[in-house]
């Protein structure tokens, strides 16, 4: 049986995270138009067209830094179990986001999602710093935008409070 080949493995980890971002695009395309439209939205809001490519850029980037911590600490193992494991959860509430909040319009619980991925983040760059520097500063943009987006989350919750399909 033939090895893996080496570039096999920082393939993989680059677009693992893009699995999410694709099947959330699914939800998102549906619900732009009609749902989305209609918050009032602050006007720093970013327009329609720059979430795809940020997120694609950003999915990108953390998915080489995990690469990166997996390749230094040997594989899966007892060292990379809490630095992987935080990236694996912040994943998955990064994934979440896009249901809770396009799906079913649950934009207060959308907001707890996505400070409870902030604070994931922001553990799994601290864990990564120690390991390799290189990793954790491809998550400082996601981190920055991770912010960003809690507060635009923040203000659509807030200025939409009273629309029948809102919290």
């Amino acid at each position: 049986m033939e090895a893996v080949p080496a570039w096999a493995p920082a393939v993989g980890f680059t677009l693992l995270p893009h699995a999410g971002g694709f099947l959330g695009s699914k939800i998102t395309k549906k619900e732009i138009p009609v749902w989305y439209e209609s918050l009032q939205k602050p006007s720093w809001c970013p327009p329609n067209w720059v979430f795809a490519p940020v997120w694609g850029t950003l999915y990108t980037s953390m998915g080489y830094g995990s690469y990166l911590v997996w390749k230094e600490l040997g594989g899966f193992n007892e060292k990379s179990v809490v630095p992987l494991g935080l990236y694996a959860g912040q994943l998955a509430l990064n994934w979440a986001w896009t249901p809770i909040f396009f799906g079913a319009h649950k934009m207060g619980w959308g907001l707890v999602t996505l400070l409870l991925t902030t604070g994931t983040a922001t553990a799994t760059t601290a864990s990564w710093y120690n390991i390799k520097k290189t990793a954790a500063y491809l998550m400082v943009p996601y981190l920055a935008w991770l912010i960003m987006a809690s507060a635009l989350n923040y203000r659509l919750w807030n200025d939409n409070r009273n629309k029948k399909q809102s919290e």
